[in-house]
């Protein structure tokens, strides 16, 4: 029957129905089962016999009706809910598959019209508009809701104007999915940031995935669009549906999202934190000693495969009492945040408010970092602002024009990961990634955030040919507006989280990388030093006979060693794609290989820098790392007949990272000329080298390293000679680490003889391949 010819639906005085837990219209075959609580009713229930008062309401516009169901008009809510007018109020409802709705209120009960296509109206003799509700009837069951479109704007005006500056530091709290109470009702407020959409709807399992009911109204020229869904809580999954500017519409996740879906589903779930911080006394501490000038030791961890198949949790009760009685002072996460596919390491991100839900939600993975803090461990994330996948679900061409990624394919497109770059100097993305590094610090209590792939935001040309770059407005290669935001976001990382460090890596020679930002550098609290870890590992993966004539890769460094802050990283991207491990690169048998990594590891721990190990390193992992199965723990296995040459090695790394933390020679001065001064760095023919380290207080160490298989008797090295007698305090050629024991047992006194320009001398034997550390 035509509405025309239906006859008037019923106005009826009537007690109030009770409040229903939530909306949602139900088509007869939903695609996905739904979450929220529902009150069902038997048909009739409360169905009144037909009286006289509900008017047709006044015909929808033809163009906005077809706006309106095709989910392109920008403000459904001057359309749809309750609107007072002349001769009354009119209520208009859109609910697909309904029979029949209902308004409920005190002392009224209303039928409305069918107008076909799940629209329902009527126009009801009323002085203004009731606190009312609707019954929407199916196929089998009444379902008694709240009207999401009798709500006021969920977003304040402040939100609104700090978004539209590019300024909102809390973005997480503006944008995205929120359970909140409004207006006096439970439900979730939903916005994102769509500003060249001609309408956007969210849909999810509380509507069986059908997005037609639920438009979203555009809050001004913000290009922002809000929902408030009555009923919709924690745990509900949701999409935006948005109509791009051809017409066209595409599904994607919440940029916003704060907890996703595990892969290799794909779609955002509403989410609130109830995690009980235990970690206050951590958190006071951490910044009273400035990073570059205390003990930092890393250990760098990809969570998915250090032990595969474990949970956030499991990890927590797992991960830091292995890595605090290995010593060291902090943990790198390769990228936690969400992303499609793990052979990436996860950094290819989609969700990047979203930890990945491998492992559990956003609060296990609270849990985790709380326990390392308790455990006495530093937590730093990798953090990837560089680019992004192409996923169409996700953000490449978000509303159906180029919104994160720059609109010139020249500057969006990342030729060596198939990937897109950020438009960074588009004050909405810039806020987006500002804000995005805000919250890993200050939601999740991170430490620090180690940026990936500096470089290549940084050079307008990097990796790219001649014509395939546009030059910057003064014609050079400097992407000025990334230079912009790294500024902004280590300014106000430093500080709105006191006690967090920002690390970059960045290959090249950019200057003033750990400069602060009112100096005119990027501002960054440390900075891998990658041309360290490379000429290094080229002198190490030599044979001994050959050292020689690669002398200066060991020495090159303390060139430029001063000009940042530097971290020494052995990390994954060296123990891979065929680049070996790091005993793997040793030249030599077993034996050798093994005496090189500790005398490596070794002059490593000891020379200006922080330190940083990836997993498996630790023990000598001879295989390359794999995400899919994690380092070979079974070689620790006592039943394993070599287990103990690996876990020599590891005690060693125990030793070097306990006797690293007791001498403040190798990291009050890491930065300065003054803690460091070399003893031999010319002893090419015999693969020495020898160096001293300074505390602030003077008080010295010396490091020397015999990269030679054989033994040197009776070598003479230059000590100060203020210092009375010397002693052993760490050598990696001890028999507990597989070495061949070859010691000092006794206190070393200096002799009144002349060496390397210092007036007193001590004559020691060198082990082979090996490091050895001296203190007064």
């Amino acid at each position: 029957m035509s509405a025309a010819r239906q006859p008037s639906p019923t106005v009826r005085e009537e007690a109030a129905a009770p409040p229903a837990a939530a909306a949602a219209p139900a088509p007869p075959e939903p695609a996905r089962a739904a979450r929220p609580a529902r009150t069902p009713r038997t048909p009739g229930a409360r169905r009144a016999a037909p009286a006289r008062g509900v008017q047709p309401a006044p015909a929808l516009d033809a163009g906005e009706r077809d706006r309106l169901l095709q989910g392109r008009h920008h403000d459904p809510h001057a359309v749809l809910g309750a609107h007072a007018q002349r001769g009354g109020v009119v209520f208009r409802v859109l609910r697909p598959y309904a029979k029949a709705v209902t308004v409920v209120a005190k002392g009224l009960r209303a039928e409305l019209h069918s107008d076909g296509d799940g629209l329902f109206s009527g126009l009801l003799p009323l002085g203004e508009v009731p606190d009312y509700r609707l019954l929407v009837a199916y196929d089998g069951t009444e379902t008694e809701v709240h009207d999401p479109y009798r709500f006021l704007p969920a977003l304040g005006d402040f939100d609104l104007h700090l978004i539209g500056e590019g300024r909102h530091e809390e973005l997480w709290t503006a944008l995205g999915a929120r359970p909140m109470e409004h207006q006096g009702v439970a439900g979730t407020r939903f916005t994102v940031w769509a500003p060249n959409a001609q309408g956007v709807r969210v849909t999810g399992d509380f509507s069986y995935w059908n997005p037609v009911a639920q438009p979203m109204r555009s809050l001004g020229s913000s290009g922002v669009w809000e929902l408030f869904l009555p009923g919709v809580g924690e745990g509900a999954l949701y999409k935006y549906e948005i109509a791009g500017p051809d017409g066209g519409h595409t599904l994607r996740a919440d940029p916003m999202a704060q907890h996703a879906e595990v892969p290799p589903a794909t779609a955002s779930v509403v989410t609130a934190s109830r995690h009980v911080w235990g970690d206050a006394e951590w958190m006071a501490s951490r910044g009273r000693r400035p990073v570059h000038q205390a003990p930092f030791s890393v250990y760098e961890v990809h969570l998915p495969s250090w032990r595969p198949g474990l949970s956030y949790r499991e990890l927590a009760e797992q991960l830091p009492p292995y890595v605090k009685e290995l010593g060291f002072t902090h943990v790198e996460l390769m990228p936690v945040a969400e992303h499609p596919f793990g052979g990436s390491w996860g950094y290819q991100v989609t969700g990047y408010y979203a930890p990945t839900s491998r492992m559990g939600g956003p609060d296990d993975f609270r849990a985790l970092v709380d326990a390392l803090h308790q455990a006495g461990i530093g937590v730093i994330l990798d953090w990837v602002p560089a680019h992004f996948p192409r996923d169409e679900w996700a953000l490449a061409r978000f509303d159906g024009r180029p919104l994160y990624e720059h609109e010139d394919p020249r500057r969006a497109e990342h030729p060596d990961w198939g990937t897109l770059e950020f438009d960074y100097g588009r004050k909405e993305v810039r806020n987006f990634l500002v804000a995005n590094a805000v919250y890993w610090c200050q939601e999740f209590h991170v430490d620090g955030l180690r940026v990936d792939a500096v470089a290549s935001m940084l050079y307008l040309d990097y990796s790219r040919g001649e014509g395939e770059w546009a030059p910057n407005e003064h014609g050079g290669r400097e992407n000025w507006d990334a230079v912009a935001m790294l500024q902004e976001m280590n300014a106000t990382v430093y500080r709105r989280c006191p006690g967090v460090v920002t690390i970059a890596e960045e290959s090249t020679a950019w200057n003033g990388v750990t400069r602060p930002t009112d100096s005119g550098g990027l501002g960054f609290g440390l900075k891998w030093n990658m041309g360290w870890m490379h000429d290094t590992l080229r002198y190490v993966s030599k044979e001994p006979v050959h050292r020689k004539y690669h002398h200066h890769d060991m020495t090159f460094g303390m060139v430029y060693a001063y000009s940042e802050n530097y971290v020494l990283p052995i990390s994954h991207d060296e123990v891979v794609h065929g680049k070996q491990a790091l005993v793997s690169k040793m030249p030599g048998d077993w034996w050798q290989q093994r005496a090189g990594h500790r005398a490596y590891l070794g002059y490593m721990w000891a020379h200006p820098g922080k330190q940083l190990l990836f997993m498996g390193q630790e023990f000598a992992q001879g295989a390359e790392w794999s995400e899919a199965h994690g380092p070979d723990w079974w070689l620790l296995d006592p039943a394993y007949s070599a287990a103990g040459d690996h876990q020599g090695v590891r005690t060693l790394v125990r030793d070097l990272n306990r006797e690293y933390a007791a001498a403040p020679a190798l990291w009050e001065r890491d930065s300065v000329p003054e803690g460091f001064a070399w003893v031999e760095s010319d002893a090419a023919d015999d693969n020495v080298f020898a160096f001293l380290r300074y505390a602030h207080d003077g008080s010295p160490l010396l490091c020397v390293s015999n990269f030679s298989p054989v033994v040197r008797h009776g070598y003479r090295l230059g000590v100060p000679e203020e210092v009375p007698a010397w002693r052993e305090v760490l050598n990696t050629d001890l028999p507990e680490y597989g070495g061949s024991g070859l010691r000092h047992t006794g206190p070393l006194l200096p002799e009144r003889v002349p060496a390397q320009g210092r007036p007193a001398s001590l004559v020691l034997t060198l082990p082979p391949l090996a490091t050895v550390w001296f203190r007064p």
